[in-house]
């Protein structure tokens, strides 16, 4: 069926030879959606393409591009680099100067693309230190610097098209198409090489996890990660049109306007989504909350797929008639699934959309591996809450002796750019990727993640802690957004806890604590309201845990962790290292040492 898909830029070309679309990419400017059909979006790429020919890009050239939004110029540019061989280096906005100098510098960059001013002068703070980096062109017209529409103008009168057609034909589906710098927990970002076939393999394999017959997309996830570009890749192969949301704010009101069937999502969106769902329902009236309760009660013993009684059907038919239909609406009335990745996502959440009527499938999969490892199908027998589906048919899978999961495909890297010896380490003697990632596969196939294998650690009386399953405990707690378990080393685990101080504002209001100070973060984790509730929180948790995994100490923060103040990575993972780092004097007084 996609036989004549060699590369990424025959993506568009089979969208056109199919099933064109007058509104194949779609961004708002000034309050108006910019329509690109398949047609003219092929024309513009072929047009950029000679340009960037022009102006002297040649094969193997390596091409920046730094975006706050996801947008169509994105897309013109990645096509454009491809089919003149160039090399597509996407990069996080919200990364330091110094990695930013560090990134150009390994991947030794030509030429820079950039949405906005904001981005140009933080290029040009650094373009001194950067030898190889010629020249940055923006989106838009920004003062001293050329832009996309200049570029347009050199390429329409360009003569180089037999050129260019014979660079196109040149370029293989083993090449190398773009290299993504993880943003990474630890250490300097790595250069994860991928060709056109890794991503192809992906695109096409992951067919059978998306639900079919979708008219419309709606795209916020940073472009830049390889799980937000492959979804996009995979829509333009299904025909689907792409809307880019103006902003993470206007979400819902983008939703209102296009109606979207299906979204790609992580999960601190989902939790966000939830925890602002439970912040209003604190303000209904008595009746309409007891019938809110009653409608979450009901969510959480729901299992898809799974035969329930008349009774429970028809009590859950009312439920998201009163309740789980305004979700749905929030979200555009026409949702068919929340395509969700990047990190485990509570099983209790995932209950609750289900049975809200908004699926949530959740996959598998890492940047090294393009990105998609295992996945869902939303039907009997394929589809699992706890799991992250089946491994896809193109891919092997193994459980190593010390349980971390070992993987081979066309999906899997090339490998790390310049870096020899750091990907023979990460490679079986036999050619399996090691991922990192301690999981297992149950008796019907489904994979299961439990931790992540460098995150595990020892206490001082030799018993191994999972952290990453006691932090997902405690973060499904309503009061709890963020945590941290830590105690490498040491007689006992101890936690880091941030308040999700949203939902404590609206919960102090509901049980009318009227003595409690909510002007600040600092005065809320102070009061021993607020103190003894949310250990009460921690001690459920505790209750479900073996001794030696058990939180005997914690401290609550004063903060909000974010991207921009360095505690979470641009996909919402935390820095464990930054973290430890930032929070050491209090690290420390958690183990009695001042």
């Amino acid at each position: 069926m996609y036989s004549n898909i060699k590369r990424l830029f025959d993506i568009p070309v089979y969208q056109k030879n199919n099933k064109a679309l007058l509104h194949a990419f779609n961004t708002k400017e000034n309050g108006v959606w910019q329509r690109e059909s398949t047609i003219s979006f092929l024309e513009k790429a072929q047009i950029l393409s000679k340009a960037l020919l022009e102006i002297g890009v040649q094969k193997d050239d390596k091409i920046a591009i730094v975006t706050h939004l996801n947008c169509t110029q994105w897309h013109l540019v990645d096509m454009a680099v491809q089919q003149v061989g160039a090399i597509l280096v996407p990069i996080y906005p919200t990364v330091s100067n110094a990695d930013f100098e560090y990134i150009l510098n390994h991947a030794e960059v030509k030429f820079c693309f950039v949405s906005d001013v904001e981005l140009l002068d933080k290029i040009e703070e650094i373009k001194g230190l950067v030898p190889s980096l010629q020249e940055i062109f923006g989106f838009k017209k920004f003062k001293n610097c050329r832009n996309l529409a200049v570029l347009h103008q050199i390429g329409k009168i360009s003569t180089r098209d037999s050129e260019l057609e014979n660079i196109k034909n040149s370029i293989q589906t083993e090449d190398l198409v773009t290299i993504i710098y993880t943003s990474g927990t630890t250490g300097k970002p790595k250069g994860v090489m991928l060709s056109h076939r890794n991503l192809i393999s992906n695109i096409i394999y992951i067919s059978d996890c998306m639900p079919k017959n979708v008219k419309r997309a709606l795209s916020f996830l940073p472009i830049c990660h390889v799980f937000e570009r492959m979804g996009l890749y995979r829509f333009q192969l299904d025909s689907v049109e792409i809307y880019f949301a103006e902003s993470i704010d206007k979400i819902g009101e983008n939703a209102q306007d296009i109606k979207p069937e299906i979204m790609t999502v992580v999960p601190r969106m989902i939790e966000k989504i939830y925890d602002k769902i439970l912040s209003k329902a604190n303000e209904l009236g008595k009746i309409k909350r007891l019938i809110f309760d009653w409608s979450l009660h009901l969510a959480n013993q729901y299992e898809p797929f799974e035969e329930k009684s008349f009774w429970y059907n028809f009590k859950l038919k009312i439920a998201r008639k009163l309740i789980f239909q305004r979700w749905k609406d929030a979200l555009g009335g026409e949702i068919k699934a929340l395509i969700c990745g990047s990190a485990p996502l509570q099983t209790k959440l995932i209950k609750i959309f289900d049975a809200a009527g908004i699926p949530i499938l959740e996959g598998y999969g890492m940047t090294e591996t393009a990105p998609i490892i295992s996945g869902p199908q939303w039907k009997k027998g394929e589809y699992k809450v706890g799991s992250v589906g089946k491994p896809l048919k193109n891919m092997e899978l193994r459980i190593a002796d010390d349980g971390e999961i070992l993987v081979k495909g066309e999906n899997v890297m090339m490998g790390y750019y310049k870096e020899k010896e750091l990907t023979a380490e990460n490679f079986t003697a036999d050619g399996f990727f090691k991922t990192g990632d301690i999981g297992h596969l149950d008796s019907e196939g489904f994979l299961k993640i439990t931790d992540r294998k460098k995150e595990m650690f020892k206490t001082s009386g030799g018993k191994y802690v999972a952290p990453q399953v006691i932090e997902n405990k405690l973060k499904a707690s309503n009061f709890i957004e963020e945590a941290i378990v830590v105690g490498a080393g040491e007689k006992m685990p101890c936690a880091l806890i941030v308040p999700d101080f949203d939902f404590i504002k609206s919960w102090i209001i509901t049980k009318k604590y009227d003595t409690i100070d909510v002007t600040s973060f600092q005065s809320i984790v102070e009061n021993k309201i607020i103190k003894d509730r949310i250990n009460e929180e921690i001690e459920s948790v505790n209750s479900n845990l073996g001794n030696w995994e058990q939180i005997k100490r914690h401290t609550l923060l004063p903060a909000v962790w974010s991207i921009d103040t360095g505690e979470l990575t641009p996909t919402l993972k935390l820095k464990r290292t930054v973290i430890m780092e930032k929070y050491k004097a209090i690290y420390e007084k958690l183990y009695g040492r001042y």
